[in-house]
């Protein structure tokens, strides 16, 4: 299952969050772990430099991308390779989004379509869609045509 998603900017505020069976007593420290991984790992790093971390039973997969970092946790069937192939569709989809690695602020400028990206790829814990084109028909979303 996949944990959580985080997005964080350089400063170690969180921008979006997902967590999948997670209590949310829990979540407060998670937060705070990954964002202190980051700062202690993701200092210089190229964007999309892959990071692996693990923590008890769980799988932790993190990189840069512009000045966002993300974050996705997994256990069990979501191993280093598996949280690997996530990070890549959601870095992907969000260059996408964002049309280069983003900014903060072009990263905030495009929040919403980011949401409903990360919704299409992570769907209650399990990775739902990496098709990128699959992913980009689905999310334009179009007000209801009256007939």
């Amino acid at each position: 299952m996949i944990l959580a998603v985080l997005f964080a900017n350089n400063d170690g505020n969180i921008l979006i969050e997902r967590f999948h069976g997670v209590p949310a007593e829990e979540r407060l420290h998670w937060r705070s772990f990954l964002v202190k991984l980051g700062a202690d790992n993701l200092k210089g790093a190229k964007n999309e430099e892959l990071f692996v971390a693990s923590h008890k039973s769980v799988y932790i997969v993190y990189t840069v991308l512009g000045d966002v970092c993300i974050y996705v946790v997994g256990k069990d069937e979501y191993d280093e390779l598996a949280l690997a192939e996530v990070i890549f569709v959601i870095t992907s989809t969000v260059k996408d989004v964002c049309g280069k690695p983003p900014t903060e602020r072009l990263f905030l400028d495009k929040y919403g379509k980011i949401c409903l990206c990360l919704d299409e790829i992570v769907w209650t814990g399990m990775l739902e869609n990496s098709d990128k084109d699959r992913i980009r028909k689905v999310i334009r979303l179009r007000p209801p045509t009256e007939a």
